[in-house]
């Protein structure tokens, strides 16, 4: 049974929202957040335009991240943010008689899947299906789930780390870690703050991360190290007036080692759970990374510098999941065995 027009997959990540609709592709990417006025209860932005109210609003302005660690931390905004995003990407047309599909990282529990549901729900859904992150991002990576022979996922987000072996249609092990790309922003916030004696803010520390991050700094023929820079602002914790200085990628690499870290030891730790004839197949077949939080500069030569298996970045790694809860709707009944489904 082959889905409808009617079909959606939504990525309801940390950091972004993405939505994708049955023979349009992705038709929205905005961030998952939305701002609010406490005076008149009254919505005034979501998605990039409330991002980039964050630590500017004037006291009667809320800006809220609504999803934290993966999670929905808070269901009213979550429901509301996520009401609009679907309205803009229906352009406005009423969401009724929907199936769709939502990923979730694979470590949430059974009442953060039904907070997920019901929110879906609630905006008109006829049908909802929860499909794990490390499924949809292997979907989306072009993987064949189904094969006997295993593979290996890695999907780095914003708020989840999730690392899985599939076969045969399933995850045979995996690890969820709640500490992805909106952990390295704090980190590089440290960083910066100890070494540079800079006060910088997260929309700093993200700009620093995708222009100059860097989980390894390789060298040029001559043997010297490949030195990138950016200039950054922010405020000097001595004189308390703002301050523009220089940081390098390996400021970087320094400020992410030990989110790196993390990261590689979530990879081990899934493969010393497999079975040895799933972990011989990963040996053979190496791991696809994933996610916004895998596009760090060199993480893919880290990871495979430091466990020995091959590692290849996804085509689309930032829209995995997202395409991946688009094309389990291609196959309706395979994606009831995947997925947890509500219908109403």
């Amino acid at each position: 049974m082959l889905g409808s027009s009617k079909d959606m997959g939504i990525d309801l990540g940390t950091a972004n929202t993405l939505i994708y609709i049955r023979d349009k592709g992705i038709v929205l990417n905005e961030a998952s957040v939305i701002a609010y006025d406490k005076v008149s209860q009254r919505v005034i932005a979501t998605g990039t335009k409330a991002k980039n109210m964050i630590g500017k609003a004037p006291s009667n302005i809320v800006v809220v991240r609504p999803l934290r660690d993966g999670v929905i931390s808070d269901f009213d905004m979550a429901a509301e943010m996520l009401i609009r995003h679907i309205k803009t990407a229906l352009d406005g047309k009423k969401p009724s008689g929907l199936r769709v599909v939502v990923g979730v990282p694979s470590g949430v529990t059974e009442v953060e899947k039904r907070a997920v549901e019901e929110v879906v729900m609630q905006m008109g859904a006829k049908e909802v299906y929860v499909l794990d992150e490390p499924t949809a991002a292997a979907l989306g990576a072009g993987l064949d789930i189904d094969s006997s022979e295993a593979c290996m996922v890695a999907d780095i987000g914003g708020g989840t780390t999730d690392v899985a072996i599939l076969s045969l249609g399933g995850v045979v092990v995996s690890t969820s870690l709640r500490y992805a790309g909106d952990k390295f922003n704090d980190a590089v916030v440290t960083y910066i703050r100890k070494k540079k004696g800079v006060l910088i803010g997260d929309k700093t520390a993200e700009e620093l991360k995708i222009n100059v991050g860097s989980a390894l700094i390789m060298q040029d023929e001559n043997g010297r190290d490949i030195i990138k820079s950016m200039d950054a602002r922010g405020r000097d914790l001595i004189s308390g007036l703002p301050k523009t200085f220089k940081v390098t990628n390996k400021d970087m690499e320094a400020a992410l080692h030990e989110s790196m870290e993390m990261v590689i030891d979530a990879i081990k730790a899934t493969v010393e759970k497999a079975p040895p004839e799933v972990a011989a197949d990963i040996a053979e077949n190496g791991m696809t990374l994933t996610g916004g939080g895998g596009m760090i500069e060199n993480l893919d030569k880290l990871i495979s510098q430091r466990t020995g298996m091959e590692v290849t970045m996804a085509s689309d790694p930032y829209e995995g999941v997202a395409l991946g809860t688009g094309k389990s709707l291609d196959n309706i009944e395979k994606l009831k065995v995947y997925a947890n489904v509500k219908k109403r």
